[in-house]
């Protein structure tokens, strides 16, 4: 195996395993990583892709800016693209960052600004002639989702600008929603005397109450805006961030004011020693600054990437430690039925939020670390997600430790005997039938990117698991009002609310139901290209995994876990009985279509203005056209955005056509 292929090979699994936990993070909102995990292997794959630039491609999660729109919102063009941050962690990386840009602008020393970074959720909002009009999520940074509606019932979202300020006569302005963390403790206070489940962190509690169907819901939530962008700002006479920040207050809106100009990276650094010593003190979650050019016309110069501007970067806060006790160790078993270690901790606040238990991952790093009953334990929460045991505080020699704790051998659920599969470290349930297992696939299942039932929580499906009204997710499609109400907190609008969801659900898609199936190694990526090779759900149940490794972008891990799923009896039963209830979902049209781009192959690189690469890639295949991934001599035309990549060289020297975005849009008639 060459070089090339065995990072080909970890791209894949980078790939695979980033889409998952953004699909656990922003749509599930039960991430499984910490934000520090997240990163690394965020910065593994942006690393082998540079090296390797044939395996970049338009859906890697380095081409993505956020989470694709909900089908429940309107989709939202942006008028320009909503980029992301890249990251640095020391004060080496910030300085190379700042030695970086000053190379770009010709070696000189620019004034920067630094603002604390907020973590909430990113919008956009337009004002016509002083009034709001329109509001929308980042989305994934080209397109979002309306959330007009939502963002005026948001206090400090003011419904017309200061008309004394004279604001230009159309504004798009970009900012952050939030909900401080006084008001989101008094928030969970209210839903648990209510009996209602608490919410995780106030970021989630943020994004679920501005995504909420009813407006009405969302007025019912404390949330926060900061504002910090203007687009085309220059048009609107600013020529720095300083002078911007000062200005929106003046229009009548809300901007943070712990903002700094730092005229070197030593004020930068001193502003972020500031900020990690303020940190617990703020009422609002930060997870680091944002450090910033603060002329507009030098960030013209430095440019952008296609996902990230050069001339801005996100310093994030080191992730905080506290000590505890581990009071238990106990182990959970999952979708796939595999069965997690996790420590039962003695109540520890840590980054400002009480935990009480801590991700162990696997046996085999149970074993490294040797976590034990009643030892002390260094526990980091790196990110709003379940904290980590870092390290075992080994007591003084001579003191005595509790006995190393030794994995079940049966389900502690359902006990069935556990199993690993050939060199898997984790052990799992086999029972497909196992309460825990089914719990967690009902979840999956309903999940938005999946069959989207808005309604279904953890404790709601627990009840329905327990009293035996869902075995499997077909038995959803069964319930009744009469057995809904038997279910404690669901009343009378409850109930008929849910089964409207449930109702409405019936009518999916291919690519979502193979996604809601849950099937091991299929994301929302896989199912779209499963779904689109085969055309309808009979025909890949009958591939063969050398079949299914002929798709481009399934290997032969996917395709072997694709391949056993759908020889199971119990996969057909479960499919015929979805069927019975009345889940439909159209074939995929897999016929190429005919048009004037018939026979033509496209690869796109570098950032395209107007559009996705998606798009741009939709276009081409609406008229009958191909796209690919890399450049080759069959290719008919490479399309050169903004800031291209190696791909540009490569056509060159192969004599490839090359298309700028202009030429391309007139090609496709946009």
């Amino acid at each position: 195996m060459t070089e090339e292929d065995r990072a080909r090979a970890r791209v894949e699994d980078l790939r695979r395993a980033l889409s998952e936990h953004n699909y656990r993070y922003y749509v599930l909102d039960r991430p499984a990583i910490s934000d520090a995990e997240y990163d690394a292997l965020f910065r593994d794959l942006v690393d082998l892709e540079g090296r390797f630039p044939d395996l970049q491609a338009s859906d890697s999660p380095t081409a993505r800016v956020g989470a694709a729109p909900a089908s429940a919102f309107k989709a939202v063009p942006h008028e320009m693209p909503m980029l992301s941050l890249d990251n640095v962690f020391s004060d080496e990386e910030l300085t190379e960052f700042v030695g970086r840009v000053r190379r770009l602008l010709g070696d000189v020393e620019p004034p920067w600004i630094a603002e604390p970074k907020l973590d909430g959720l990113s919008v956009e909002l337009v004002y016509e002639d002083g009034v709001f009009v329109r509001g929308s999520t980042r989305g994934d940074g080209m397109v979002g989702e309306d959330v007009t509606a939502n963002l005026r019932t948001v206090r400090s979202v003011p419904l017309r600008l200061r008309p004394e300020a004279n604001p230009p006569l159309r504004v798009v302005v970009r900012g952050e929603v939030i909900i401080g963390r006084g008001a989101f403790r008094r928030l969970n206070d209210e839903r648990t005397a209510a009996g209602e489940p608490a919410f995780a962190n106030p970021r989630n509690a943020a994004a679920g109450s501005l995504r909420q169907l009813d407006p009405t819901v969302t007025a019912s939530r404390p949330l926060d805006i900061f504002l910090y962008d203007v687009v085309k700002a220059e048009a609107a006479g600013l020529t720095t961030q300083h002078q911007l920040l000062e200005t929106l207050p003046q229009w009548g809106l809300k901007v943070n004011p712990l903002f700094r100009p730092c005229g070197s990276v030593d004020d930068i650094r001193a502003f972020f020693r500031d900020m990690v010593g303020r940190r617990d003190e703020l009422d609002y979650d930060a997870d680091g600054i944002v450090v910033k050019l603060d002329r507009f016309a030098q960030r013209a110069v430095a440019g952008q990437r296609s996902r990230s501007p050069r001339w801005a970067i996100a310093y994030k806060f080191p992730a905080q430690e506290a000590i505890t006790m581990v009071r238990d160790i106990a182990v959970y078993v999952g979708r796939t039925g595999a069965v997690t270690p996790v420590a039962l901790l003695e109540p520890v606040s840590v980054s400002g939020v009480v935990v009480s238990r801590a991700s162990l991952h696997n046996e085999e790093e149970l074993r490294r670390k040797d976590v034990r009953v009643g030892d002390r334990v260094v526990v980091r929460r790196a990110g709003e997600v379940i904290p980590e045991v870092v390290t075992v505080i080994l007591p003084d020699e001579g003191a005595l430790r509790g006995p190393a704790f030794a994995m079940p051998e049966t389900c502690p659920m359902c006990g069935f005997g556990l199993v690993r599969r050939g060199e898997e470290v984790v052990r799992r349930c086999p029972n497909e039938s196992c309460p825990s297992r089914v719990q967690e696939s009902i979840l999956h299942f309903a999940g938005r990117n999946a069959m989207d039932i808005d309604g279904l929580g953890v404790r709601l499906v627990e009840q329905m698991v327990e009293r035996g009204l869902v075995r499997d997710v077909s038995d959803l499609y069964a319930l009744t009002a009469e057995q809904l109400l038997t279910l404690e907190l669901v009343g009378d609008k409850k109930a008929e609310n849910l089964l409207r969801s449930i109702a409405l659900s019936r009518q999916t898609t291919l690519p979502r139901l193979l996604f809601a199936l849950g099937i091991p190694q299929v994301g929302e990526v896989t199912a779209a290209l499963l779904a689109a090779e085969a055309g309808s759900l009979e025909r890949l149940m009958c591939m063969t995994p050398e079949e299914l490794q002929g798709i481009p972008g399934v290997g032969p891990e996917v395709s072997a876990s694709v391949a056993a799923y759908f020889s199971l009896s119990a996969t057909a039963e479960l499919v015929r009985r979805l069927k019975d209830r009345g889940v439909t979902w159209p074939d995929v049209i897999t016929k190429p279509l005919e048009g004037p781009l018939s026979g033509k192959t496209f690869v796109f690189t570098g950032a395209l203005s107007a559009m996705s690469r998606e798009q741009a890639g939709a276009a081409v295949v609406a008229l009958g056209g191909a796209t690919g991934s890399s450049v080759t001599s069959k290719t008919d035309y490479v399309v050169a955005g903004a800031d291209p990549g190696s791909k540009l060289d490569k056509a060159r020297k192969l004599g490839v056509s090359v298309l700028d975005e202009e030429a391309f849009m007139a090609l496709v008639g946009h």
